[in-house]
């Protein structure tokens, strides 16, 4: 009879097993769904996604420009912080650049515009496991993370990367001019997708440390005890890629990243005292 319970009781657990499988199935086949419809969208309409939004900081009329230049006027630096555009020409070397280059943007496009969604199903999938408590919670951290993400996808689209774009572009090892920049479709492409998609990895560190701190690796003393070696880090990365010596446009970059720093002390220690009421 004790025999028979056991088999039971294995079989229960093997179905039980199998139904979380194929409910993680469902929950990362609606997720890819999302993506590959916001990416077949983007490859429908590449003139508005390369001509208005990939190609847009090769035009002088760039948001990111014109919001630099009128904020360098405002407080008295004059074009100090305005970015003049080298006008050019994009190249290709391959007869297949521009086919692959498409289906890859478009693909990211999907990546991004279909991240809330995958996070959404992720949430789903997790719910049932969760008790009445945690729900809220962990629904609020879906959603932090998914604006954390498009938000550092903004900041890589209209400031890391027209920023650092325009100072290698009109960066030389000599004036004598005999080394010319001709920029190819596949370098400008990768530099932007790898800015944009880094950007918005880089705003999830409050998430990473949330877990971090959960785990016990990461405690906020440590953040605060390193926090100038981070501005250091962060100062000098500012200083890399704006193109002008001028400190305003360093700090343009540099601020939201020493806030993000700042965002995660917070995050760790809310994290820590939540544990220690807890124990």
């Amino acid at each position: 009879m004790a025999l028979f319970n056991r088999k039971s009781n294995t079989n229960a657990n093997e179905l039980s097993f199998l139904g979380h499988l194929e409910a993680l199935r469902w929950h990362l086949f609606r997720s890819a769904l999302a993506v590959v419809l916001f990416a077949t969208l983007a490859f429908v309409y590449n003139n508005i996604l390369f001509d208005e939004i990939i190609f847009g900081p090769l035009k002088q009329d760039f948001l990111s420009y014109r919001a630099l230049c009128k904020l360098g006027h405002k407080i008295g630096v004059g074009d100090a912080m305005c970015i003049i555009v080298k006008p050019q020409k994009l190249q290709t070397l391959s007869a297949s650049e521009q086919f692959f280059n498409h289906m890859w943007i478009a693909f990211l496009t999907g990546l991004i515009l279909g991240f809330p969604v995958i996070l959404w199903e992720l949430w789903k999938f997790v719910k049932p496991a969760l008790k009445d408590k945690e729900v809220g919670p962990v629904k609020l951290f879906i959603a932090i993370a998914s604006l954390l993400f498009i938000i550092g996808v903004l900041f890589g689209y209209f400031l890391l990367f027209p920023m650092s774009y325009n100072f290698l572009i009109n960066y030389t090892v000599s004036d004598s001019g005999i080394v010319q920049t001709n920029n190819t479709f596949d370098d400008y492409i990768s530099l932007i997708s790898t800015m944009t998609l880094v950007a918005g990895i880089i705003f999830e560190l409050p998430v990473l440390v949330y877990f971090l701190t959960k785990l016990t690796l990461l405690t906020p003393q440590f953040m605060r005890k390193y926090r100038k070696h981070a501005v250091v880090v962060i100062l000098i990365i500012g200083a890399i890629i704006t193109p002008s010596p001028d400190v305003t446009s360093q700090m343009v970059v540099s601020v939201p990243m020493y806030l993000l720093y700042e965002l995660s002390v917070f995050v760790s220690a809310w994290v820590l005292k939540k544990n220690n009421e807890t124990t």
